[in-house]
């Protein structure tokens, strides 16, 4: 059961003066078959705890551990090849590509499993249309990347993550620049994604109302203290309401609604 294990993490900085610490004594576990969010104010620390959990960069303190197949494997013990077959990383910038179709910017995805060439065997291909039909974008193959809508790339790179054949997928604010419509449909994706395919995934978001209502479990970063549960569980102890709340901004605990009073 590939899970993602948080022991006592501290995540930061190391400057020429010592350390900056951002966030201390994290202890969590991302499920398998779940899609997490990660809630939070600006500056508080989501972006560098997603680099730390995506190695980008390294812990301060604690250990990450990743359970695959039921062993425990400490996150900094793994070379970057075996990081690359069990973390899939989505990020929200445009891929810096030219004269790329989709179909070959999703194939790119395998990389981790051709050799020096990078040439996709009938295997690899397989994998990168059943990850193309899993997307519904068989329509956008043929199309060359600079030319797809928001939306439509984060299919890409959501397509692309999917061929990498990972059991866990990492995700950086992947509603951000969306209209409504697609955000929804990217967040009933991500969800159905995990039951199904029983992917381990994890995002940042500032999509609060979205969170609440397709979320399976929150990561609310607050100073200080990490509080983890369901929508429900994090309504029922107050952790939303303090996150939420301000004046003229209401949080409803039992519909679980956000209110803006005039």
């Amino acid at each position: 059961m590939e899970s993602v294990l948080l022991h006592n993490l501290s995540i930061g900085y190391r400057t020429k003066d010592g350390q900056k610490v951002v966030a201390a004594g994290l202890n969590a576990t991302i499920n398998r078959g779940e899609l997490t969010c990660l809630l939070g104010r600006n500056g508080i620390g989501k972006s560098t705890l997603l680099r730390t959990l995506s190695a980008f960069q390294p812990a301060l303190d604690g250990q990450i551990t990743i359970n695959a197949d039921s062993h425990p494997l400490p996150m900094a013990q793994l070379t970057d090849k075996q990081l690359s077959r069990l973390l899939g990383i989505v990020l929200t910038e445009k891929p810096d590509v030219q004269n790329m179709t989709t179909e070959e910017l999703v194939g790119m995805g395998r990389s981790p499993y051709t050799g020096f060439w990078g040439t996709l065997d009938d295997n690899d291909r397989r994998l990168v249309d059943e990850a193309i039909t899993l997307l519904e974008i068989d329509n956008l193959k043929g199309r060359m990347v600079n030319t797809l809508s928001d939306g439509e790339r984060q299919k890409v790179m959501l397509a692309k993550a999917l061929a990498q054949q990972t059991p866990i997928i990492y995700l950086d604010e992947p509603t951000a620049f969306l209209d409504f419509p697609s955000k929804v449909e990217i967040m009933q994706l991500l969800r159905r994604l995990a039951a199904e395919e029983q992917k381990t995934i994890f995002l940042s978001t500032h999509d609060v109302e979205l969170t609440l209502q397709l979320a399976d479990r929150i990561w609310l970063m607050e100073p200080g203290t990490l509080s983890v549960g369901t929508p429900r569980q994090l309504a029922d102890d107050g952790a939303l309401s303090r996150f939420i709340e301000r004046n003229g901004i209401e949080f409803d605990r039992q519909t679980l609604t956000i209110h803006v009073t005039k």
